[in-house]
């Protein structure tokens, strides 16, 4: 590949792989950073329940003691915002802090550990359970020798938070996401606006000294009195194929016009016109089914095989073959058409980046005969890609298009 061209594109791959690592360490960084505040945020919120779970066991035990310390107590009771349920040893629960009211059939503030409580027993299960589950209990020990357990789950706040950074991210993301594909689009609407600007700048300026051209050829003709010439009649199918490319280059932008025709017919007719003008080392076979059809616009789907064709035989050093195979798969309603060589292969890394627009391994190459050809057999609705490649073995590539034959099931 030409150094400029293989710098810049190992320097576009470069630059992806470093965006995509900062990205990486941005969401790595935020992660942590969440995951920080998390554990010192619920290393607090143990600590609340702990002290809640102390105020109310001094407010079970304390003696009478002065009303404004009573309060201060109170206070710091009330003060805890999570909810949490206290058990005595033997698991029954004997306490707690902000259930649903609405399930714990609490008809007024109850503050005394001896008042007759009246709640749901299955809802206050399904919360303990909930709260085992959430975090290791606090003990809790008593002067007469039994021991509290207090169990309490997290604060709406700091469940949130937990969530917090994986929803920021998938939002980043998707914004990313759509962003990359709006502005992909535009970038790919103005190249495509260049390619046909300068498709058909090309086409017009052939246009002139095509027709020059085969103006010169017929008067040679007259005046040399050489009707039946075949050097001239060889000049002339080459500027009528000039006349093709122009037409070609015309044609891109356009919704091309495809009809019908028999696949191998086609291809042995632009091979039969190729292989003249390619060195004599180089053999061609066309093999498989001659009889399937599809739809083709017959002066795009010859610059395909053109450029396959060209590809093969810069792929070959000395001498090869290009074998050309035409299979009906019958089951799928497609056709495939194998072009195979025996050149130097292709990289199994390159497989996909050869139809990107630019990338040559060639010095002098612009690197667009394949961008041009994927582009090209789409419009025919069909794919093309690298079936398989042997370093200097080989390669083959595939083309996939529908079928225009419909095949009916047998009757049995």
């Amino acid at each position: 590949m030409n150094q400029d061209k293989l710098y810049q594109y190992n320097n576009q791959q470069r630059w992806k792989f470093f965006l995509f690592l900062f990205a990486a360490l941005i969401a790595a960084a935020s992660l942590f950073y969440t995951n920080y505040l998390v554990k010192s945020l619920s290393q607090s919120e143990r600590t609340k329940a702990e002290v809640w779970a102390m105020s109310t066991r001094s407010i079970m035990t304390m003696p009478d003691v002065d009303d404004q310390f009573i309060s201060y107590v109170y206070a710091v009771r009330d003060s805890l915002s999570i909810p949490a349920i206290i058990t005595d040893s033997k698991g029954n629960i004997i306490f707690w802090r902000d259930l649903d009211p609405n399930k714990t059939n609490i008809q007024e503030q109850i503050d005394s550990i001896n008042s007759n409580l009246e709640y749901d027993p299955v809802y206050f299960e399904k919360q303990l359970a909930r709260m085992k589950r959430n975090h290791a209990p606090i003990a809790l020990p008593l002067d007469t020798g039994e021991k509290w357990s207090v169990y309490y789950l997290d604060s709406l706040a700091l469940r949130q938070l937990r969530i917090f950074p994986y929803l920021q991210l998938s939002l980043i993301a998707l914004f990313l996401i759509i962003a990359y594909t709006v502005f992909n689009s535009i970038k790919k609407s103005e190249q495509n606006l260049v390619w046909v600007g300068m498709a058909k700048e090309a086409a017009h300026q052939l246009g002139t000294p095509i027709s020059s051209l085969m103006g010169w050829l017929e008067l040679v003709r007259i005046k040399f009195n050489a009707e039946d010439d075949s050097a001239l009649n060889e000049m002339e199918r080459d500027v009528k194929r000039l006349e093709i490319v122009a037409d070609r280059f015309s044609k891109i932008g356009s919704i091309p016009s495809l009809t019908s025709h028999a696949v191998h017919q086609v291809i042995r007719d632009f091979v039969q016109y190729f292989k003249v003008r390619t060195s004599e080392k180089i053999t061609f076979e066309i093999t498989g089914d001659k009889t399937v059809e599809a739809k083709l616009n017959i002066p795009l789907f010859d610059w395909i095989i053109e450029n396959l064709l060209k590809n093969a035989v810069n792929a070959i050093e000395s001498e090869g073959k290009i074998t050309i195979n035409i299979i009906d798969n019958i089951a799928k309603e497609e056709i495939f058409i194998d072009i195979s060589d025996t050149g130097k292969g292709i990289p199994k890394s390159n497989f996909d980046a050869i139809f990107q627009p630019g990338f040559t391994t060639r010095k002098r190459g612009w690197g667009l005969g394949l961008s041009l050809t994927k582009r090209m057999v789409d419009y025919h609705q069909g794919q093309i890609f690298v079936k398989e490649s042997e370093l200097e073995k080989g390669t083959t590539f595939r083309i996939i298009l529908k079928s225009n034959l419909r095949y009916e099931p047998t009757q049995v």
